[in-house]
C-alpha cells in the first residue's frame, strides 16, 4: 500500500477541498493511504500531518479555505537539506501539492530525489503553465455580485462606487469580475492609467444623465508615472509588502478633481471566502481524479493544468515560470473597450 503526502500552500484558494477530497476518495480505490500535510511546509519542518479519511474528506468540496490548513510565510529557502531529511522522515512515497508561485519556486529547490504532482492554484489566475487556475472563478464571482448590488446605492445617491479587488501585478480578478458586471470602468496593473483620460471620461458620464458610476480597479493599480499604494509589511513573506489603500485615494481624488461624489469597497480575503462556484467545484473534480491517475500510472514530476479546455498533464516546471499577466491585445482588454468601460 502506498502512502502519499498533500498539502496545500500559499493563499487559500475556493476548490482546495475540492482537491482534497477528490484526491483521497480517487486513491482511496486504489487502495492508497493519502497523508494530510498541515499548513503547508511548515507541517514537513514540524512534522504535523494526518491521515485523510472519507470521514474527514466527504462532502469537504462545498466549502471555502483548506481543511489542511495553508500558509504563505514558510519556504525552502536557505532549509533545502532540513526539508529533505523532514520530508523523509514522514515515510511516504510521493508528494501532492496544490500551491501558487511561491510554492513551486520552493518546491523547486528541493525537487531532486522526490516525487512530485503539482496542481496550480491562486486565485489570481496569474500562474504560468495552466490557461485557469481554480478559485478565479469563485473570486471573479464575488467581485461581479459586488458590483451588482452597490451599483443600486450608487445610482440612489447619485456615486462613484470603486470596488476595489485583489490583483498585485496582475488584474484577472478585476478584468473578470468588472466584465462580467458591465463596470463601467476597470483599472488594473498591466495598464496604468491616465488621471486626465479618466477625469474626463467620469465627467461625460455624468454629463450624459448618468446618476452613478462603478470602477473596478486592483489592488495593485498605479497612475502612469505612479507607483502602487503599499498598505503596510509582513516581515518574512516572500512578498513583505501588501498593496491595498488605492481605492481611497482614488475616490478622493475624483471627489476633487470631478466634483463627483465617491465612495470605496475593499473586497479583500471576501474574495477568498466564498464557496466555490459550480466551474472551480468541476475543475478541482477533474483535476484530483487525473492526480490519482498519475499516482496510479507512476507518473510524478509533472503537474495537472487546464490547457485548451481540458485537464492534462504538463512538465512541472511549466509552474515556474515567471507569472502570467494580462497582455495589452487581451480578447477580455478587446470587449471592455467594444463597450465602452474605460480601461
Amino acid at each position: 500500500m502506498k502512502r502519499i503526502g498533500l498539502l496545500t500552500g500559499g493563499g487559500d484558494a475556493p476548490g482546495l477541498n475540492g482537491i482534497i477530497e477528490a484526491v483521497v476518495r480517487s486513491l482511496r480505490e486504489q487502495g492508497v493511504t493519502v497523508v494530510g500535510i498541515q499548513d503547508g511546509f511548515e507541517g514537513v519542518f514540524e512534522g504535523r500531518t494526518t491521515e485523510l479519511t472519507s470521514g474527514i474528506v466527504d462532502g469537504a468540496h462545498q466549502k471555502a479555505g483548506t481543511l489542511l490548513g495553508t500558509s504563505n510565510k514558510s519556504s525552502t529557502q536557505g532549509r533545502v537539506e532540513e526539508f529533505q531529511k523532514k520530508f523523509a522522515s514522514l515515510q511516504l512515497d510521493g508528494l501532492i501539492a496544490a500551491g501558487g508561485d511561491g510554492t513551486f519556486q520552493a518546491l523547486g529547490r528541493v525537487i531532486h530525489g522526490l516525487k512530485i504532482i503539482g496542481v496550480p492554484k491562486t486565485i489570481d489566475n496569474d500562474l504560468a503553465g495552466t490557461d485557469l487556475t481554480f478559485g478565479f472563478d469563485t473570486a471573479c464571482a464575488v467581485v461581479a455580485e459586488s458590483v451588482d448590488a452597490l451599483r443600486a446605492t450608487a445610482n440612489a445617491h447619485r456615486r462613484v462606487m470603486i470596488v476595489e479587488a485583489m490583483g498585485r501585478t496582475a488584474g484577472w480578478i478585476a478584468l473578470g469580475g468588472g466584465l462580467a458586471s458591465y463596470a463601467d470602468a476597470i483599472l488594473i496593473p498591466e495598464r496604468p492609467f491616465d488621471r486626465k483620460a479618466l477625469a474626463d471620461f467620469l465627467r461625460h458620464r455624468r454629463a450624459a444623465g448618468h446618476r452613478g458610476c462603478m470602477i473596478v480597479a486592483s489592488e495593485g493599480v498605479a497612475a502612469v508615472g505612479e507607483k502602487a499604494s503599499i498598505a503596510f509589511r509582513v516581515p518574512g513573506s516572500p512578498q513583505a509588502e501588501r498593496f491595498g489603500g488605492f481605492s481611497e485615494q482614488l475616490a478622493r481624488w475624483i471627489e476633487s478633481e470631478v466634483d463627483w461624489e465617491s465612495r470605496h469597497v475593499v473586497l479583500g480575503h471576501l474574495q477568498r471566502a466564498r464557496h466555490p462556484t459550480t466551474t472551480d467545484r468541476f475543475l478541482t473534480l477533474m483535476m484530483g481524479y487525473e492526480v490519482a491517475q498519475m499516482v496510479r500510472e507512476n507518473d510524478w514530476n509533472k503537474a495537472v493544468v487546464y490547457r485548451d479546455g481540458q485537464v492534462t498533464r504538463a512538465p512541472l516546471s511549466d509552474l515556474m515560470k515567471p507569472a502570467r499577466l494580462v497582455t495589452p491585445d487581451h480578447k477580455w482588454v478587446q470587449v471592455a473597450q467594444s463597450m465602452g468601460i474605460f480601461i
